[in-house]
């Protein structure tokens, strides 16, 4: 499978930081990145993670699948 996920529908207002304390819960993150806008600065709403193996990614993807994040 592989254990970079894509995360969508992401409030403007979530950060790094809160994709990887939101994923934590189901493995060790290697990697949580929410995209930036090059010109401004803003969240364009979407982001990665990367788990630490194929089993945490399949636990973050059925534990966060149609879950809420930040209000959205």
């Amino acid at each position: 499978m592989g254990n970079k996920l894509y995360v969508g529908n992401l409030p403007y207002t979530v950060r790094d930081e809160d994709l990887q304390q939101s994923f934590s819960e189901f493995g060790s993150v290697t990697s949580a990145k929410v995209m930036m806008e090059r010109d401004t600065g803003r969240s364009k709403g979407f982001g990665f993670v990367e788990m630490g193996n194929d089993a945490e990614a399949q636990a973050a993807i059925q534990g966060m699948n149609g879950q809420s994040l930040g209000g959205r």
